[in-house]
């Protein structure tokens, strides 16, 4: 794949997450009535809303890509191309009308994770980023901090209860007490927030592939890192962690040390 074919996608992921976004917007702060999944995880008339764009818009200029979306599963399976959406990254933060909710769109070229885009609709701030390109926010090169010493990193969870639920609160306090500030700042905004330096560490206990597909590239394009919890590269992962890459061995050893002992 050339440059400028990957940038052209790069470029189409950008458009897929702004307009989606524009659709949640229209629903965002109103009272709008909330459905629960199978899964018991709530699902919206925007959620479907905002996937269902994004499927036409990428059917009309795509028709032989694949798409897999959380709301609708996925169609044309198999093709070189998967789209992979997350229309709202967030339901229960959009629901309550919090603005830290996320638009996710993530490309697949034979199973690589090759371009992400996030858009943050509420506070205006769109990333966006393809394998060799760099990552891109509002136009600008993003790039993750600096920090390279654990004491002084900011931490960021989506929550603290999840952690314990999933068996990773051991690893979590250590994280805590091993790091200078501490903020339940989750889902995509926290991964944003990594690679636009302004935090050094976020971690999940709990993902799913339209989580982390977006979020790779960002990362990695970034200068950052997303892996699983073992260090591995991965979209394909039920947790993740997002480093800018200087605390990423610390962060590992620490988890590994709890790991031992449990």
């Amino acid at each position: 794949m050339t440059n400028e074919s990957l940038e052209s996608l790069k470029d189409f992921a950008a458009e897929l997450a702004w307009n989606a976004g524009r659709v949640t917007l229209r629903y965002f702060q109103t009272e709008i009535a909330t459905e629960l999944k199978a899964d018991e995880s709530p699902v919206t008339v925007a959620d479907r809303q905002s996937e269902r764009l994004m499927r036409e818009l990428i059917a009309a200029r795509f028709p032989h890509h694949s798409i897999l979306g959380e709301e609708e599963g996925e169609t044309r399976p198999g093709a070189s191309f998967r789209w992979i959406l997350d229309p709202i990254d967030g339901t229960k933060t959009f629901v309550r009308g919090v603005p830290m909710y996320a638009v996710l769109v993530g490309l697949e070229r034979e199973g690589l994770p090759v371009v992400g885009a996030v858009n943050l609709p509420p506070l205006g701030e769109l990333l966006v980023a393809a394998q060799g390109l760099g990552c891109s926010w509002n136009g600008r090169r993003a790039h993750v901090s600096r920090t390279s010493n654990l004491a002084d990193a900011l931490l960021l969870a989506t929550d603290a209860e999840s952690m314990e639920r999933y068996g990773r609160g051991a690893a979590y306090r250590r994280l805590v007490a091993a790091t200078k500030m501490q903020r339940t700042w989750g889902d995509a905004y926290g991964y944003a927030l990594v690679a636009t330096g302004r935090a050094e560490v976020m971690l999940d206990p709990a993902m799913s592939i339209w989580d982390c597909a977006a979020l790779l590239p960002v990362l990695q394009e970034a200068g950052g890192t997303f892996t699983d919890w073992q260090g591995t590269p991965t979209i394909n992962a039920s947790e993740a962690i997002a480093t800018n890459g200087l605390v990423l061995a610390d962060v590992l050893r620490i988890i590994s040390q709890v790991d031992s002992t449990t």
